[in-house]
């Protein structure tokens, strides 16, 4: 069974996830995996889902800043 290629928009946003995501662990000294698990029960992975499109045009820091600001509006206490 063959595996179907990726379209580049989705490849281009699993790119972005994975490079988004470690940048906010270090900006808040977490592991990355604990990171991943705050932005998942917080809102901020479907946050990137949504919104990763524009996210990924401005510098990471003002990325990292809007997931913590959805976070702590959902919760989220870092």
């Amino acid at each position: 069974m063959a595996i179907a290629a990726l379209d580049k928009q989705t490849s281009d946003k699993i790119s972005f996830i994975a490079f988004i995501i470690p940048k906010f662990a270090s900006a808040y000294k977490m592991k990355v995996p604990d990171a991943y698990r705050y932005l998942k029960k917080y809102g901020g992975i479907s946050y990137l889902d949504e919104c990763w499109w524009a996210l990924h045009t401005d510098n990471p820091f003002w990325a990292v800043r809007d997931m913590y600001k959805v976070c702590q509006s959902n919760g989220g206490m870092r």
